[in-house]
C-alpha cells in the first residue's frame, strides 16, 4: 500500500476511534512509524485529509445514491439499501460524531455535507414515491417528506445514540429503526411484512 493510502487509513481508524478533533497529525505518524515532515508531504495538516476521506465517503455512496430509474426493486431491496448506506456511515462515522462542530471548522466540508445530505434526502424521496407508485405506501405527500427527515435523522445519528446508551452501535438495528418508520405508511399487507422482515432483522 502507498504511503499516501496508509495515512488515509490510518488517519481514518484514529478518527472513527478516538474522534477527530482529538487525533493530531503527529499521533497519526507516530502510528504509521513514519516521521511528521513524510505525513506533511502528502498532506498538510488534518483538514485536506478530513476532506480527502469525506471525497472517499462520497464516491463509496455514489451508486447507492444514484440508482438506475428503470430497476425493478424488490420489498427486501428496498433494505438492502438501507443497510448498504448505514455500512458506509459507519465506516466513516468520525464524520457524524460532532458534525456541527466539524463543519463550523471546515466550511469547505460542510457545504459538500449539506450537498450530500440533499441528494440523500432526495434518494430517499424517489425512493419512496416509487413505492406509492407501487400502491404500497398511503400517506400523503406531506407526511412522506416528514418521514424522509426522521429516516436522516436516524440514519446520520442513531449509531453514535446507540454508542452512548452502550449498545455498541449496531448497524442492523439502524436499519430495524428505519423499517419500523416506513412500516405505518404502507398498506396493511405490506405492513405486516416489513414489520415481520424487521423482527427477523433485528433478532438476527
Amino acid at each position: 500500500m502507498k504511503t499516501r493510502d496508509r495515512i488515509l487509513e490510518c488517519a481514518l481508524e484514529l478518527f472513527n476511534r478516538n474522534g477527530e478533533p482529538n487525533v493530531t497529525t503527529l499521533e497519526i505518524a507516530t502510528e504509521l512509524g513514519i516521521s511528521p515532515g513524510n505525513l506533511y508531504y502528502h498532506f498538510h495538516g488534518k483538514e485536506p485529509l478530513v476532506m480527502v476521506l469525506f471525497e472517499r465517503f462520497q464516491e463509496e455512496l455514489a451508486p447507492l445514491l444514484d440508482p438506475p430509474a428503470e430497476a425493478r426493486l424488490d420489498a427486501e431491496d428496498y433494505w438492502l439499501f438501507l443497510h448498504l448506506i448505514v455500512e458506509r456511515l459507519a465506516q466513516y462515522r468520525f464524520l457524524f460524531q460532532d458534525l456541527s462542530n466539524l463543519a463550523g471548522r471546515l466550511p469547505k466540508l460542510a457545504r459538500g455535507i449539506r450537498q450530500w445530505l440533499n441528494h440523500l434526502k432526495r434518494t430517499l424521496a424517489a425512493l419512496l414515491a416509487r413505492l406509492k407508485t407501487e400502491r404500497q405506501l398511503v400517506s400523503d405527500t406531506e407526511s412522506l417528506g416528514q418521514l424522509v427527515e426522521q429516516i436522516t435523522l436516524t440514519l446520520l445519528f442513531s449509531l453514535d445514540y446507540q454508542r452512548v446508551l452502550g449498545s455498541g452501535g449496531e448497524i442492523r438495528l439502524v436499519v430495524y429503526q428505519v423499517m419500523m418508520l416506513v412500516a405505518p405508511h404502507l398498506r396493511p399487507s405490506s405492513r405486516h411484512a416489513a414489520e415481520s422482515l424487521a423482527r427477523r432483522y433485528r433478532d438476527a
